[in-house]
């Protein structure tokens, strides 16, 4: 999968490794005190996590330092997309050319939607979710954006990214794009970024599809027949390597490098946090897996 700043080819790993014991059981460290626990080094040039629950800050690396998002931006259009007032998730997107030329021109990542299906705004949901599909975060922008041209709609679009935000406390971001292949404006901080997750977090909705390892969707064809999209989560080391994680998304870049928006939940409590600019896909997970085992045992 290739995401990231404009004209740069990116490609993701299909499996990470986890390093040996990384992966803790559930609950392993539940009784140690919080004075026990040794602050875990990460690779990341920035880290955060907090407690969900609470709100409770757990751990901070330049929380606060502004950092190229890569595809972590698709959090906040899935966050724009499911504000939006009497929402109607099976309402049926056509697929434009525009999305695919937007691809190609971009080698950026892609949900590989077909020219003329019919795709509905859920499905668009996990394309954007699962895959880090561009093609579907423009199909999103250019569905809920408000104007008479498509680049109208996009701007409208990305307006409301801000907007949203603005409204989050998110004050150290930025965005300038609807799925973080920026124009040099397109920023924001690890604490910015998990107080985004952790809205986004609260609709059931997000919450479902960031969690999905892979899902087979039936769409409808330009003649009227249909077709099945087969998209595998770029999560999946978390999601399958990690007891207990529920979400949420990957993002890499020449300038973004390797970035995880992550969140888990053992014995009743839940984490979330941002890992940004690690130097690996390998790194960032093993950034999350240390960070969320420190929390947990806090």
């Amino acid at each position: 999968m290739i995401t990231g700043i404009k004209g740069t080819r990116f490609r993701r790993a299909a499996a990470v490794t986890l390093t040996t014991g990384a992966v803790l059981a559930a609950g392993a460290f539940g009784a140690a005190p919080a004075g026990a626990v040794a602050t875990p080094t990460i690779a990341a040039k920035g880290g955060y996590v907090m407690n969900n629950g609470t709100g409770t800050t757990l751990y901070t690396k330049a929380a606060d330092t502004a950092l190229s998002t890569g595809s972590t931006t698709k959090i906040l259009t899935a966050k724009v997309v499911l504000s939006q007032p009497n929402l109607n998730l099976d309402a049926k997107v056509t697929v434009q050319k525009a999305y695919s030329d937007y691809i190609v021109a971009n080698t950026a990542s892609s949900a590989h939607l077909i020219v003329g299906d019919k795709v509905t705004v859920r499905q668009l949901l996990y394309g954007l979710m699962l895959p880090s599909g561009c093609d579907a975060a423009y199909a999103l922008a250019d569905k809920f954006g408000s104007g008479t041209t498509r680049a109208a709609r996009v701007k409208s679009f990305i307006g409301k990214m801000n907007t949203t935000a603005n409204s989050l406390g998110m004050t150290h971001s930025k965005f300038d794009s609807f799925d973080g292949i920026g124009n040099g404006n397109n920023y924001s901080t690890p604490r910015d970024l998990t107080k985004l997750a952790s809205s986004a977090m609260k609709s059931t909705t997000f919450k479902t599809v960031v969690k999905t390892v892979s899902t087979k969707q039936k769409v409808t064809t330009a003649s009227g027949g249909y077709r099945y999209y087969t998209w595998e989560n770029t999560n999946k080391p978390l999601l399958n390597g990690y007891s207990g994680t529920i979400g949420i998304k990957t993002g890499s870049g020449p300038e973004a490098k390797y970035c995880l928006v992550f969140a888990a939940t053992r014995n009743g409590k839940t984490v979330i946090g941002t890992v940004l600019a690690s130097t690996s896909i390998t790194a960032r997970t093993s950034d999350a897996t240390k960070l969320m085992n420190y929390a947990f045992a806090r």
